[in-house]
């Protein structure tokens, strides 16, 4: 008899034993074609269902834990038309089919990278926390970020107070630490648009980016280029674009026929107007050598064919730790930076009105040199670009119409 118990008792230790799953973050991003996708890494056994208005929905194993990333990712499509999305009781953004707020940051990591350190444990140094914070309370319809999540590349120095007690290397307790508690305000209000950065290519966090973030069947793929694709918006079309491959100063000759190709890809990814985000700009400035204003992505200008950004009114990027606002002569579409979110900032002039870049002059611009963030707010046909500090305050408002960006120079 007591062996008939044992036995019982031995057949339901596997049950038992069972985890639930325990909600870790969760996000709702855009892919390809626009389809958005709610996003949760789970502990446990099994995903968890979504509750998308009313009704039930399994959610699909994309990324099973293993020794770098004890979380399960599971996601499910969620349909334009959808009013309510919730998971395990937590509600989840739903898709705006013609936003109007859009919220664009980038490069918002902290760097611990040898005897470089940030002061991530100090929110001055470091203010990605609050910075998100105060973007999701100006409730966003759309977030976008231009790229580089993760820059804790090495373990903090012993004894260094700055970044004590701070993970590193593409695992999961880094992402958690440098991107998805501290933006979990604006995760939980708006669906957002990942953009991959340089700090996401293979040798540093690419395979972290793709089980996490890879766009549509992507997601969880080995480290790859990723082909641009386009997230109809109603007013326009983002068409996203992978550069996190391509050198700065240097002309990378094997990479010019995938981005080539990438460009010419812009006119028959979707109608007019596109704009075109993607992390390392063609053009940016930053203070190099002796004071020197330099900037311009030469691999990305090699590449560039006659009129291949003829269908793009607007660029957006980060890379450069600033918020810049540039025209260029000739017909190539204005430029706005965002890099300025919370790592280690950059030099840039103030005015980059009359720059060589690599052979492209600007007409006009202006740079910040501060932590903050961009929300662009529909006008009509028109958009107010509003710079704000890492505190939430308004620094300036500057305003994208026919065909310019147009900041105020006081």
């Amino acid at each position: 008899m007591r062996r008939f118990l044992a036995a019982i008792l031995f057949s339901l230790l596997p049950l038992a034993a069972k985890a639930d799953p325990a909600l870790v973050a969760h996000w709702v991003q855009y892919g390809p074609g626009g389809v958005a996708e709610a996003r949760v890494a789970v502990t446990g056994d099994a995903c968890p269902m979504a509750d998308i208005d009313g009704a039930h929905v399994a959610m699909q194993e994309v990324a099973a834990p293993n020794a770098a990333f004890a979380i399960r990712l599971c996601l499910t499509d969620v349909p334009k038309s959808a009013k309510s999305v919730s998971v395990m009781g937590t509600p989840l953004p739903v898709p705006v089919a013609a936003p109007e707020r859009i919220v664009v940051l980038g490069d918002t990591g902290c760097r611990i990278k040898g005897s470089t350190v940030q002061a991530c444990n100090d929110p001055v140094k470091w203010p990605f926390p609050e910075l998100a914070a105060k973007a999701a309370a100006l409730k966003p319809d759309l977030v976008i970020h231009v790229g580089d999540y993760l820059y804790r590349e090495t373990p903090c120095p012993d004894g260094d107070a700055h970044c004590a007690g701070s993970p590193s290397g593409d695992n999961w307790p880094t992402w958690n630490a440098d991107f998805f508690t501290p933006a979990s305000p604006l995760l939980a209000v708006a669906p957002m648009v990942f953009v991959r950065g340089n700090h996401e290519d293979c040798p540093r966090s690419g395979a972290g980016w793709f089980r996490l973030m890879g766009p549509g069947a992507d997601v969880g793929a080995p480290c790859k280029h990723v082909a641009p694709y386009a997230v109809p918006l109603d007013a326009m079309t983002l068409v996203v674009m992978d550069d996190a491959n391509a050198p700065d100063p240097t002309i990378d000759h094997g990479l010019i026929p995938t981005y080539r190709a990438d460009f010419a890809s812009l006119a028959t990814l979707a109608p007019a107007p596109l704009w075109l985000v993607m992390h390392r700009p063609i053009w940016g400035a930053v203070k190099g050598p002796l004071g020197l204003s330099v900037g311009g992505n030469a691999t990305l200008i090699a590449s560039l064919d006659a009129n291949a950004l003829a269908p793009v009114s607007l660029m957006l990027s980060g890379h450069i730790h600033a918020f810049e606002a540039l025209n260029y002569t000739g017909h190539l579409p204005p430029q706005l930076l965002a890099g300025h979110g919370g790592d280690t900032l950059d030099p840039a002039p103030t005015d980059l009105g009359g720059l060589n870049l690599q052979g492209q002059m600007v007409k006009d611009g202006i740079a910040k040199n501060a932590f903050g963030f961009v929300l662009m707010t529909r006008k009509d046909k028109d958009w107010n670009v509003e710079v704000h500090d890492a505190d939430g305050a308004l620094a300036m408002t500057c305003v994208f119409a026919g065909g310019r960006i147009d900041c105020p120079t006081k």
